[in-house]
Parts: structure tokens; C-alpha cells; sequence
């Protein structure tokens, strides 16, 4: 019996006390009620509150309806004991059986165990990556390449539509100014003050040259600073792109800013702020009035030279978003991004939409990473600035995503380099990957006794009915709760840290004798050596499962 089971359990005592008149509920019967792990040895595998919740409502004290529901539960086929504890907590034993068959419900799902309908419905829009395509990703992009994708994967088993989409800063004086450095280098001229100067910007000319020797011929202009700056855009975005790629991080849409412009979205999106009644003429410029709700100051769209202002652009894109049928728009931005949660928020209020439902937006605070204590801040390649790649050459890209994965993505944070790439157990991706390569190495040594993984009758699920076997059903069948409340928080780190705590329970159990699954000696494989390994299957379904929300890998061998 896992916790959604009981809470059905529970619900469904409740509504037969009230189809009985022994309880009247004027707001009806709950759809469900929360179940949790006792923090207690004792106090039996489940525990609710559900009768102080709903006492007052019912005209009665939390410990008398405590008790009527308690009379009613343990009728519930599955449940062996319920005891009312202090003001009206109700904890809940299951039978053996009921909680053994947990192992063969994981076994049977699974890929697909975890995976719930909580988001069902919504259209997700997830923006996680906004940067131009004139230089290497570093490390300022790092923390939202694996929040930003955890965050979309975890949205995605709790039923969402989600699209991952990268947002190319592909327009405006930057992209000149990348041409112009590329162009420099090629012909041996100084790069602008205001240029790009990393070892890259070298690299790029030289390929570029060797693609396309005919502009070594071209007169110097408009014309061939425009050549580099196009050769160089498309070869730094593939760059960008085979970088994610290989850090497990593959975007759906690549949206060019200048799409927006080229197709005339930008106008249209304006027109329809100024249908709402939102958008305004002063000083010879266009004002989008979102001091209507709650920004600090009206923002600028056109400015008095008729050139589009970059919040022009973030509203039709916005708007671009919701047209393409987007229920919920998410934003991660870094650090430096604070300022925008109030304008972008008034901006989607002034496009129609509800600002609490259709845009989200979260801010990532900075990482930093040390190397024998000193914080890592040059890269030979681009200069003032450390990139991804150099990352996960360095750092794995398993032990980067995860150590970056099981941190609130709103705390600042600080990685060392020799403690996130360390084989020991003090280091979590590695204490949980190993976890993992145990449960697969038991697997395989069952399979050479010629073990198989009983099912049906075969199973006999009261057989687990160890303490430690019950602590194990326990934790795995938390997962699928787990999933949906780091979907519904926007929160992933809760997944890594879910699999480090089951991990845990998962080597206490291992070391516990009463609770071997292999048969010792010379004796047959007997009954409860096959339901033990279900529980080992089942474990190993979990770990791998929750890594991969993660987007890290579950190795068989470590």
C-alpha cells in the first residue's frame, strides 16, 4: 500500500461515515488527504492529520473524529492497525502484504514509476537559456542548463506539455561588434576596445577563412564585416549547441530575437498591448503603462529615434509564446535579473493575462567554483570568463549536473572541484550512483544462481515483512509524491536529495543479515530470497528513475 492508496483509503472512510450520518462535513469529502512517513520508529508506516484538519469544519474535537475515523479504517483491506496519537494524528500500520506488494508495483511500471498526472493539462513554456551567440557558454550559464532542464523534466512526469526553449540574443550592437572582432583577427588588426578578445574569437576566423578563403579578397566594408559576422554566428551557436548537447541538455526550439523583428511579430505584438489600453504616446516616444499593475515605473517600447527598446522585444515574445498556446510562460533568469520579475509580471498583466498563472519567474542566484581553495576564474580559450565545456572536461558532467542539481536554485553557491569529483561516499552523486551499480550487481549475481524475478503468484509479498524491508517500501513509495511536489514547486533539488535519504535506507537494508536476498551456502533459493529481490529490482527502478529527472546517469558498474 503506497501513500495515494491510503490516502483513497482514508477518503473513502470519510465518505462512508458521512453516507452514514456518523459525520457531517458541509464542505463535503476531500478529494485527498496528506499522508506522510512517521519521523518515529513506533508510530506505525503512516501517519495523517487529517482529523484536525477537518474537525472544526465537522462540529467536533480533532481527537473524537480521530477516533471515529480510526474505526473506520482499519476495516480498509490492507491496513492493520490505525492509533489515535496526541491531539488527533492518526497512525496508520499496514499488513506486510499490502506493503510488500508496493516492490511489484515499482517492478511493473517501470520507467514510468514516479510519473504522475499532477500537471496534467498544462502547456509549459520553459526559457532557461537567454545568451548571445558570440562566445563559448561559461559558467554563468551553467546553473540554469541543469535547473532549467531538471526543472522541465520533472514538469514533464507530473503530466505537463513542456517545450525547453533557448532564447538567441541575436540581434543589436553586440553581434556588429562580433563581426568586427572576427574580421580583425582574420587580417591581423587590432580588436575593438569594446570587442570580443578571447583565444576563441582567433579560432573562429581561422575556420572561417579556411571555410570561405574568397573573403580574404573582399574589400574591407559593411559588406564583409557582415560575412564574419554571420560565418561566425552560425559557427558559435553550433558550438553552443553541441556543448549542451553533450551536457545532457537538449533544448525543443532555439528562438531567434531576430525572428521576432523579421516577421513583423514585434509590431503586432505591440498592437495588441494598445488594443488592451495599455500603451501610450510622451516625449515622442511609446510607453507601455505597467505602473497599472504594480511596477516601480512605466517602460519604454520606442524610443524618440524610432528604435525598439529590448523590452519591446521581451513583450512580443511574450506575446509570441501565448499565441503559440502556452498555458504558462517560465522564466529562469540569472542573479542580475532581479529587477525584471515586477516589469515582466505588469507586462503579461497589460497583455490580458492572469500574471499569477500565465508567466513564473524564477531568479538563480551565482555559483562559484574553487580549485585548491582559490575561486576558478580564467579560461585559456575565453579569457575573463570560465566556460561550460572546460567544466565538464574538468568535472564530469554527471558530478557537475548533479551537485548543482541538489541545491536550491535561489542560494548562492560554492562547488569544489576535488570534493564534487571524489569516488567516495561523501560525495552524493557518487554515494547515489553506487547505490545504484550495487543494486545491479546483486541482480547479476542472483541471475548467475539463476534467480528471475518472481511475478503474479509467484511473488508473496507478505514474505517482506522485515523492519528494514518496511522502511525500504516506505521510501520508495514516496517517490511518485516526491516527483510531484518538486514539479509543482518548481524545485528538483528534492529529488536529489529523495535519492540520497533512500539510498541510505537502501544500504541499511543491505547490511542488514535478517534481510539477505541471496541464499548463503549451499542452501536452495527459497521464497523470500525471490520477493527480496523484487525489492532490489524495485530499488534499482527508483535510483534510476530519479537520476535521470535529474539527467544524470545510472551506472551499472563504479
Amino acid at each position: 500500500m503506497n501513500p495515494a492508496q491510503l490516502s483513497a483509503a482514508v477518503v473513502d472512510a470519510l465518505a462512508s461515515l458521512v453516507d452514514s450520518g456518523a459525520l457531517v462535513l458541509p464542505d463535503g469529502v476531500p478529494a485527498e488527504v496528506t499522508i506522510e512517513r512517521p519521523r518515529q520508529k513506533g508510530h506505525g508506516d503512516y501517519a495523517t492529520n487529517v482529523a484536525m484538519q477537518l474537525a472544526k469544519k465537522a462540529g467536533t474535537n480533532p481527537r473524537a473524529l480521530g477516533e471515529l475515523l480510526a474505526a473506520e479504517l482499519v476495516k480498509a483491506d490492507g491496513v492493520a492497525a490505525v492509533e489515535v496519537a496526541g491531539p488527533g494524528f492518526l497512525n496508520v500500520s499496514v499488513e506486510a502484504g499490502a506493503q510488500g506488494a508496493v516492490a511489484a508495483d515499482i517492478v511493473a511500471a517501470g520507467a514510468a514509476y514516479g510519473r504522475n498526472e499532477a500537471q496534467a493539462g498544462e502547456r509549459v513554456n520553459v526559457e532557461f537559456i537567454s545568451a548571445n551567440p558570440t562566445g563559448p557558454l561559461h559558467l554563468g550559464h551553467t546553473r540554469w542548463a541543469v535547473v532549467g532542464d531538471a526543472i522541465a523534466r520533472v514538469l514533464e512526469a507530473a503530466g505537463a506539455g513542456v517545450t525547453r526553449e533557448f532564447y538567441i540574443n541575436d540581434r543589436g550592437n553586440q553581434m556588429d561588434l562580433f563581426g568586427a572582432s572576427i574580421e580583425a583577427r582574420a587580417f591581423g588588426e587590432p580588436v575593438p576596445e569594446d570587442g570580443y578578445h578571447g583565444g576563441y574569437v582567433g579560432e573562429l576566423a581561422e575556420q572561417i577563412l579556411a571555410a570561405q578563403p574568397e573573403l580574404r579578397e573582399m574589400p574591407a566594408g559593411e559588406e564583409r564585416t557582415a560575412a564574419f559576422r554571420e560565418a561566425g554566428y552560425s559557427l558559435q551557436l553550433a558550438e553552443q549547441q553541441d556543448v549542451l548537447r553533450r551536457f545532457n541538455t537538449v533544448f525543443d526550439v532555439w528562438f531567434s530575437e531576430r525572428s521576432l523583428h523579421a516577421s513583423d511579430d514585434v509590431v503586432a505584438g505591440l498592437e495588441k498591448l494598445r488594443s488592451q489600453g495599455h500603451l501610450f504616446d510622451a516625449d515622442g516616444a511609446l510607453w507601455m503603462r505597467t505602473t497599472d499593475f504594480g511596477d516601480d515605473r512605466d517602460r519604454v517600447l520606442l524610443r524618440t529615434n524610432g528604435v525598439l527598446t529590448y523590452f519591446a522585444s521581451d513583450t512580443a515574445y511574450y506575446v509570441n509564446k501565448r499565441e503559440r498556446g502556452f498555458d504558462r510562460c517560465l522564466y529562469l533568469l540569472g542573479a542580475d535579473h532581479h529587477g525584471y520579475v515586477g516589469r515582466l509580471k505588469a507586462m503579461a498583466a497589460c497583455a490580458g493575462d492572469d500574471p499569477e498563472r500565465n508567466i513564473e519567474v524564477l531568479i538563480g542566484q551565482l555559483v562559484k567554483i574553487l580549485r585548491d581553495g582559490e575561486e576558478v576564474r580564467l579560461s585559456k580559450r575565453a579569457g575573463e570568463i570560465i566556460t561550460l565545456e572546460e567544466l565538464m572536461d574538468e568535472i564530469g558532467v554527471d558530478a557537475l549536473r548533479y551537485s548543482l542539481a541538489r541545491y536550491p536554485s535561489d542560494s548562492p553557491l560554492v562547488l569544489d572541484v576535488a570534493e564534487i569529483t571524489r569516488a567516495s561516499n561523501d560525495n552524493p552523486v557518487y554515494y547515489v550512483q553506487y547505490g545504484h551499480a550495487r543494486t545491479c550487481r546483486m541482480m547479476a549475481n542472483a541471475a548467475d544462481l539463476g534467480m528471475e524475478v518472481p511475478t503474479g503468484e509467484d511473488f508473496d509479498p507478505s514474505l517482506l515483512s522485515h523492519e528494514r524491508d518496511g522502511e525500504l517500501l516506505r521510501a520508495l513509495a514516496e517517490f511518485p509524491r516526491v516527483v510531484a511536489s518538486a514539479a509543482e514547486l518548481r524545485e528538483p533539488h528534492r529529488v536529489a536529495r529523495y535519492l540520497e535519504d533512500t539510498v541510505s535506507v537502501f544500504n541499511k537494508w543491505y547490511d542488514t543479515k535478517e534481510c539477505r536476498m541471496l541464499p548463503q551456502g549451499d542452501e536452495p533459493v527459497q521464497p523470500v530470497n525471490l520477493a527480496r529481490l523484487v525489492l532490489v529490482v524495485a530499488s534499482r527502478t527508483v535510483i534510476a528513475n530519479g537520476l535521470g529527472l535529474l539527467g544524470v546517469t545510472a551506472p551499472e558498474r563504479m
